[in-house]
C-alpha cells in the first residue's frame, strides 16, 4: 500500500498558491496526520474550533502527500464554500466540484387514504451536471486532484471502462471525416438537435466546426 502511494505521489504535484504559514498547533496537526497516512491509519480527526484553519491544515496535508483527495461536506453549501477555498489554495491543481443535479427532486409516493399515486419528478441543473462530468474526466486525466463533493459522490457513476466508452477522443491536428464524428456521437447516445444548444447529450450540425469551443475554466487542464 505503501508503494503504491510513494508512486502516486510521484506522479503528482500539489503547490498552495498562496504564502500562508502554519501556525499554533497547526504544524503539529499536519505532522501527525501526515504520518497516518504513511502508515496506513484507517481512520484519523482534527479538531478544531470554528476559525481554527482546519481547512488550511489539510490543504498542507494535501500538498505534502501529494495524492488525490476527495472532500465530503453533508450539504452543498458547505461543499461550494470548501470548494472557493481549495480553489484559492490549489490554483493550478484540479479542484473540482461534485454535487448532486437536482435543483428540485420529488420521489414518488402513494397515498392510500385517497388512492392517490404521485409521479416522481426532478429538475436538473445543467451547470452543476457540467461540474460533475468536469470532476469525473479529471479523474481520468490527471493525479492532482481534488474533488470537493456532497454525499451524492457516493452513488456509482459506473464502471471507468463503461465511461471510457462514451468518450469521443480528438487531438489538435488530427484529421478526421465530418460523418466519423457524427456517426460516433450517435453511437454514444447523443442527438441531432437544431434548436437549444443547451440540451443535455443532443448535438448540433457539426458542419461549420470551428464553432466548437473549449470552456475557458478548462483551458490548459
Amino acid at each position: 500500500m505503501m508503494e503504491n502511494r510513494g508512486a502516486l505521489a510521484a506522479m503528482s504535484s500539489f503547490r498552495l498558491g498562496i504564502d500562508y504559514q502554519p501556525r499554533g498547533d497547526q504544524q503539529a496537526a499536519i505532522d501527525a496526520l501526515s504520518r497516518g497516512l504513511r502508515e496506513g491509519e484507517p481512520h484519523q480527526v482534527l479538531l478544531g474550533v470554528t476559525g481554527s484553519g482546519k481547512t488550511f491544515t489539510m490543504a498542507k496535508v494535501i500538498e505534502r502527500m501529494g495524492l488525490p483527495a476527495l472532500v465530503m461536506a453533508h450539504n452543498k453549501t458547505l461543499a461550494a464554500q470548501l470548494y472557493q477555498e481549495f480553489t484559492t489554495f490549489f490554483p493550478s491543481n484540479a479542484v473540482e466540484y461534485f454535487v448532486s443535479y437536482y435543483d428540485y427532486y420529488q420521489p414518488e409516493a402513494y397515498i392510500p387514504s385517497g388512492d392517490v399515486y404521485i409521479e416522481k419528478e426532478a429538475t436538473i441543473n445543467q451547470e452543476l451536471d457540467k461540474l460533475r462530468l468536469s470532476a469525473t474526466r479529471s479523474l481520468f486525466e490527471r493525479r492532482d486532484c481534488v474533488i470537493i463533493a456532497s454525499v451524492s459522490c457516493i452513488y456509482g457513476l459506473g464502471s471507468p471502462e463503461a465511461y471510457y466508452g462514451m468518450l469521443l477522443m480528438l487531438e489538435k491536428g488530427q484529421k478526421i471525416a465530418r460523418e466519423e464524428i457524427t456517426s460516433r456521437l450517435v453511437d454514444i447516445l447523443y442527438e441531432r438537435h437544431e434548436g437549444d444548444s443547451r440540451a443535455r447529450r443532443r448535438d448540433r450540425d457539426l458542419s461549420d466546426l470551428r464553432r466548437l469551443r473549449v470552456p475557458r475554466r478548462l483551458v490548459g487542464r
